[in-house]
């Protein structure tokens, strides 16, 4: 893997034949490089994140040379985790502030040239907001232009009636524009209709090297241990922990002596995560708070679950456009318990993989905790269909969609 100094050219050493890295890098322009630009990468989790580098892991896999523009400056992550591709640090803090998209414009500007002749993917709206401005000049506009949306920054680009101008003509020099789901797909062509035309789903699907582990036989097998409810997310209003766990609460008492919420994810808001401490220290059963934590930990925390629940909500602009979480606690085996909004019904199967309820239906949510606290032959049943499901889609397959084979066209169908 090749490390990028921000804002410099390639400083990997010469190579063998006495090119040096930066006359490569030109040379892969003319081939067809494609350049990934992003605000939200490693070590910044969540599902954007996630999508950006499995895009990127499966578009080099398919024989495409790639380089990942990020946030950040420390590049010892990036040795360590040795991605298949290059890595630019752009030495901003990875906000959609305008400090952060002056910083990533000043960047587009600096190397114009180099992105005029390749092919530019943004696959989250950080970038896209940085980009939008510059396509007024003809120096600043890539020779082929990828874009992903993936469902809040739609409702939150349309409500400005400037943003709402300079997405249109963003789309109009786009080339391909990617989905995650039906859901988004109608969102973004109710909104921006020019899109219609050049409008492919590329749903998200498993990690690169994803291995669900059994779940510990004791986690249905003894009578005296607390079923574990598990949420993995941010903690924000828009995850709806606090519904959950209000759910929970309002379960009859023989079954609040049953049950254990855990909850994985930091705070972007810390007034939210005051209130759900709150109403934990109010509950008469445990609450357990476990931060952010590595994919190991995670991994064991999956493993000691019973339930999984993510009741997110609509929020201001904010939808959950999909939801990778969902598949990943399905691949481990964990029946789902979430609210029927945004994207969720093309990750969570109702009745197959977990149960869905209509947001703000507290004794529903309620309902259908104690339906699977009370079955255990349902909760083993939603659990057993959830590997399947969850492997339905690969990244290579959208990678491919999207891009095609280096020198071949990209594929015509959805």
């Amino acid at each position: 893997m090749r490390i990028i100094a921000s804002g410099m050219p390639v400083k990997s050493a010469f190579v063998a034949d006495g090119a040096s890295a930066n006359e490569r890098a030109n040379d892969a322009d003319a081939r067809g490089r494609i350049y990934v630009l992003t605000h939200e990468f490693f070590p910044r989790r969540g599902g954007i994140a996630t999508f950006t580098e499995e895009m990127a892991r499966a578009a080099a896999a398919l024989g495409h040379d790639v380089e990942v523009w990020a946030q950040g400056r420390d590049a010892a992550a990036d040795i360590a985790a040795d991605w298949p591709f290059a890595v630019r640090r752009l030495g901003l803090k990875g906000t959609h502030g305008w400090r952060c998209r002056w910083t990533h414009a000043r960047h587009l500007m600096r190397e114009r040239r180099r992105l005029r002749r390749s092919r530019v993917y943004l696959c989250e709206p950080g970038p896209m907001l940085a980009l939008m401005p510059l396509l007024a000049f003809r120096a600043f506009r890539p020779r082929h232009l990828t874009l992903t949306f993936h469902g809040s920054e739609i409702q939150r680009f349309h409500a400005s009636p400037a943003t709402r101008l300079l997405t249109r003509r963003l789309i109009r020099h786009a080339e391909r524009v990617s989905v995650l789901t039906a859901f988004t797909e109608d969102l973004l062509l109710s909104r921006f209709p020019e899109a219609a035309s050049k409008t492919f789903r590329t749903p998200g699907a498993l990690r690169a090297g994803f291995a669900a582990e059994a779940r510990r036989p004791e986690a249905s097998t003894d009578p005296r241990r607390r079923l574990v409810v598990l949420t993995v997310g941010r903690l924000h209003a828009r995850k709806g922990q606090l519904q959950t766990l209000e759910a929970l609460a309002g379960l009859p008492a023989e079954l609040r002596a049953r049950v254990e919420y855990r909850l994985v994810g930091v705070a972007s808001r810390p007034g939210y995560e005051r209130a759900l401490r709150a109403a934990a220290a109010e509950a008469d059963f445990p609450v357990r708070f476990l931060g952010g934590l590595d994919d190991d930990a995670l991994a064991e925390a999956y493993r000691d679950a019973d339930v999984f629940a993510l009741t997110s909500l609509d929020h201001g602009h904010s939808v959950e456009g999909f939801g990778l979480v969902y598949l990943e606690a399905s691949a481990h085996g964990l029946p789902v318990v979430a609210h029927r909004v945004g994207g969720v019904p093309e990750a969570v199967e109702d009745g197959v993989n977990g149960l869905l309820v209509p947001p703000h239906r507290p004794a529903e949510l309620t309902a259908a905790f104690a339906r699977l606290i009370k079955d255990a032959d349902l909760r083993a049943r939603m659990g057993a269909a959830g590997p399947e499901w969850a492997r339905r889609h690969t990244w290579e397959h959208s990678a491919r969609l999207l891009f095609g084979l280096p020198d071949q066209p990209a594929e015509d169908g959805a």
